[in-house]
């Protein structure tokens, strides 16, 4: 019993060495190679109850389905509440480069320009490119890993992302916490091109699950540091196993 009880320790401290070390060996790209991958799965459905705080102290609430395919690089939003914006529907693709929104009352679909992916929607903290930018966080950004930090006790990698020559993207550099265990991010900084030097927004990642196998938060909080505003969203459904037929992603499916 002395014995296995001195070969259990031995090991036990043996994976405390080898851990660190093999953190070490995560560049940043390879950091935020692996969140973009967990935060877009091949498809996903879900219905997101979204509270948006304004300045004034006042709530603002809708609900809305979401469908995303294609790794996040396409997305339709249907809204269900309230009653004035219910059947209202947004179709991102090209991750958010191309949107097209349908209004019920007059069942039209007009197509956004191109710089509208950089402004709020339905008046919160979320631009149309926070939603449905699927892999920017590669393709707009260079990744640099930072001096590791902890949150919560829970050990995170810190990443900075610069946006890339060319980028069309509407923040200049991001930064990012991600936990070492699995690689979710709890934390992001968002620094908006207006104001480079500045904090613009912060989106906090809370009550982290795992369902059918990916992690994933229940609750974001995105807080807007230059308007002293806060959207959250909580997810109160969700499905990574749905087939989405290509069809859903369509002008046509808008109006359905």
């Amino acid at each position: 019993m002395r014995r296995m009880l001195k070969i259990g320790v031995f090991f036990l401290v043996l994976g405390f060495m080898i851990c660190p070390l093999w953190a070490a060996e995560f560049s940043g790209e390879d950091i935020i190679t692996r969140v973009n991958d967990l935060l877009n799965q091949d498809s996903a459905f879900s219905k997101t109850r979204m509270t948006i705080q304004t300045s004034s102290g006042q709530d603002r609430t809708f609900e809305f389905l979401t469908w995303a395919g294609d790794k996040g690089e396409k997305n339709l939003i249907r809204y269900t509440e309230p009653s004035r914006a219910r059947d209202q529907a947004i179709l991102m693709l090209n991750n958010a480069d191309d949107i097209w929104m349908y209004f019920p009352r007059t069942r039209r679909v007009r197509k956004l320009a191109t710089h509208a992916k950089k402004q709020k929607m339905q008046g919160s903290d979320y631009s149309y490119e926070d939603m449905g930018s699927g892999d920017a966080f590669i393709t707009d950004f260079q990744a640099e890993r930072l001096e590791d930090e902890d949150v919560n006790g829970q050990p995170c990698f810190k990443v900075l992302l610069e946006r890339k020559e060319g980028s069309d993207s509407s923040y200049v550099k991001v930064t990012m916490l991600v936990r070492k265990d699995d690689f979710f991010p709890v934390r992001i900084d968002y620094y908006d091109e207006e104001y480079p030097d500045t904090l613009s927004k912060t989106l906090l990642l809370e009550d982290v699950r795992v369902i059918q196998g990916v992690p994933t938060a229940m609750r974001m909080v995105m807080k807007n540091r230059l308007d002293f505003t806060e959207t959250r969203m909580e997810l109160l459904e969700v499905d990574y196993e749905v087939n989405i037929p290509e069809t859903k992603f369509t002008e046509r499916a808008l109006r359905e």
